[in-house]
């Protein structure tokens, strides 16, 4: 199980194999600096460590506003960790530590971790002024007794596989793209809130996500989606994310609405992650509640057909 730390004060290790970054997503570039990290300090019997940041350092230097993040700490750790990753460290970013020199950085992780061998990116650059590239830490690291090792990145269709890149994917419902990007599907996961119980009352109900500040949300639509309940109970979903125009009109209140094919029970309260496939369709409004359940059945029925090729 991986350890998780919100700062590096506590921490102490020899010999440590450590990665830096933001590590916002995990995508399959990440993944690659991950694997050769994390084998090389295993066969060593040395920890492997992720150094990443909270906020994320866009926040913080070009004032990101609104949701934004693909994975939020807890959620990092947990998928780093089954990577391989021994200990993640989620160091609290501001404008103090982005004005901190590099070779001061680095020297708290010698300092703490016993630094060993460095692997970052092939556009990493660490401390003020991004002053802290390859070619500093590498010289930086033949005095300090650490060497560097430089990951080439990842290309897919013709494009370096970034976190940008799947942030834009999800800004257009492109969550299949999105999948392929990962390795995984994406995911939200929050606590079942009551809504308004309108599903209930056409026969479709629905369980109500309530998703962290901060976390992205992909675009308006119906997708085709696992849901977990309780980390272990899996159930085929088909997922409406939106304002829900038929009802509420053009400007309502964003939802994110999970219908449980076979059902679920009462859901409040309990803790529900939503795995994205496919995205059936775009939101609508319909002339009347007929017509949207109408549609709302042919949805199911695509989303039933469509999760089992994904888990087959």
């Amino acid at each position: 199980m991986v350890l998780h730390y919100q700062s590096l004060e506590p921490v102490t290790l020899s010999h440590a194999w450590v990665t830096i970054g933001s590590y916002d997503g995990v995508h399959l570039g990440h993944q690659q600096i991950l694997r050769g990290m994390t084998a090389g300090a295993h066969a060593q019997g040395a920890p492997a460590v992720v150094v990443t940041f909270h906020p994320h350092p866009r926040q913080v230097l070009r004032g990101e506003q609104g949701p934004f993040y693909l994975t939020l700490p807890d959620e990092r750790a947990e998928i780093l960790g089954g990577l391989g990753v021994d200990v993640v460290i989620t160091y609290p970013f501001d404008a103090q530590v982005a004005a901190m020199p590099a070779e001061a950085f680095v020297q708290a992780l010698k300092s703490h971790l016993d630094l060993r061998q460095l692997w970052v990116g092939y556009d990493f650059a660490l401390g003020r002024d991004r002053q802290g590239d390859a070619t500093f830490l590498s010289a930086l690291g033949e005095q300090m007794g650490y060497q560097v090792h430089i990951a080439e990145p990842v290309v897919l269709d013709g494009q370096v596989v970034s976190s940008s890149q799947v942030r834009q994917a999800l800004s257009e419902g492109q969550v299949e793209k999105v999948l392929a990007l990962l390795g995984r599907a994406y995911r939200l996961e929050g606590p079942v809130v009551p809504g308004d119980g309108r599903g209930r009352t056409i026969g479709i109900p629905t369980a109500n996500l309530d998703v962290p500040q901060g976390k992205l949300i992909p675009t308006g639509g119906v997708y085709a989606c696992r849901a977990w309940v309780g980390g272990s109970q899996a159930y085929t979903a088909a997922v409406n994310i939106g304002s829900r125009p038929t009802f509420d009109g053009a400007l309502g209140a964003l939802h994110v609405e999970a219908h449980l094919i076979d059902g679920a029970g009462d859901l409040y309260g309990q803790t529900m992650r939503l795995e994205f496939y496919a995205r059936l369709r775009g939101e609508k409004r319909f002339p009347n509640t007929q017509a949207l359940v109408d549609q709302i059945h042919r949805d199911i029925d695509q989303t039933r057909q469509l999760v089992s090729l994904a888990k087959g």
